[in-house]
């Protein structure tokens, strides 16, 4: 695994994570202190459509230092249409988007990336771990039957179109050093071992696929703390938040958002420890999305209390 001495990453003013995409929407969601949540009417009329939920993540992620701001995306969804329509339903114009994360290579957060490419008026970085472009995937169902992944990333592909690509296993800095991409997750805990169903093919053999490219970002915010935003978590959501400390050297976490794949029986086994190291690092906001599971999202509101935010997408949420 790499070893990194800490990373030189920029304190912000202010963050703002609207949800693009996640699993979940609910348009009659109160607004909070932080969070605001998308109208459902306009000059007194409700709107005729409203905004799409899938399978998937996009988050579209604005960091503020004084007068200067930088806007990413981190992730795209599953199809090709639920990010795209709810860019237009929520005014979103492609054009402020700076750079594009993808943190790992599954179909559910990379769909629109190329549809999404295709609105850009200019070249922007594409930050990914090489392990991304891996093909073919596969996970096994519970009856022993071997499914195959769509391969949605072709790196000859990408090399043709509107991005300057960066591939890395190590830590990249984006937005003038604001935001950092984790690259590979370090893995420490003795509960978090992945996807045991995920797999790869290699030398004519299933072996676990350790979905090595799952990566997370990171952001400082000035007297606050770290704010650590994941895709998937497929290396953990607490090893992802631990590598975080350790790669800034900053050991006070203000908000963990994002996919903690905790979904389904085999993880249902580590929610007791996975809520306990998280309620450890004492978090002021947290906002499990995509594939925590409802069950693990009942036991997060449960647990975290004033902490927990519930996710849905058009949700705006501000930290500062």
């Amino acid at each position: 695994m790499n070893e990194n001495k800490s990373v030189s990453l920029m304190e912000v003013d202010r963050v703002e994570i609207l949800t693009l995409i996640d699993n979940y929407v609910d348009i009659l969601l109160p607004a909070t202190d932080i969070v605001t949540r998308p109208p459902l009417a306009k000059e007194g009329n409700i709107l005729a459509d409203t905004l799409l939920a899938e399978h998937g993540l996009s988050l579209l992620i604005t960091v503020y230092q004084g007068e200067t701001k930088h806007t990413i995306l981190l992730d795209t969804g599953y199809t090709k249409v639920g990010v795209l329509h709810n860019m237009e339903r929520l005014g979103i114009n492609a054009g402020n988007i700076e750079a594009i994360v993808i943190s790992h290579g599954h179909m559910d957060h990379t769909g629109s990336l190329y549809a999404i490419l295709d609105q850009l008026p200019a070249r922007i970085p594409l930050v990914l771990h090489p392990g991304a472009f891996v093909h073919p995937r596969y996970t096994r169902s519970p009856d022993g039957a071997m499914r195959l992944w769509p391969q949605t990333l072709v790196q000859d592909d990408l090399e043709q179109q509107n991005v300057e690509i960066t591939v890395s296993k190590t830590p990249t800095l984006i937005a003038e050093d604001m935001i950092m991409v984790t690259g590979e997750v370090e893995r420490t805990t003795a509960f978090e071992k992945g996807m045991p169903n995920a797999l790869l093919e290699k030398d004519g053999e299933y072996v676990q696929d350790p979905i090595l490219d799952d990566q997370a970002l990171v952001i400082n915010l000035a007297g606050k703390g770290l704010v650590v935003i994941s895709g998937c978590a497929h290396a953990g959501i607490v090893n992802t938040v631990e590598y975080a400390k350790k790669l800034t050297g900053q050991n006070s976490i203000h908000a963990v958002l994002g996919g903690f794949h905790l979904t389904g029986p085999f993880f249902e086994k580590i929610h007791d420890e996975t809520v306990a190291a998280l309620k450890k690092m004492e978090p002021e906001v947290v906002m499990p999305m995509h594939c925590t599971g409802w069950k693990a999202i009942q036991k997060f509101q449960k647990e975290f209390a004033s902490n927990f935010v519930l996710s849905s997408v058009g949700s705006k949420v501000m930290l500062s």
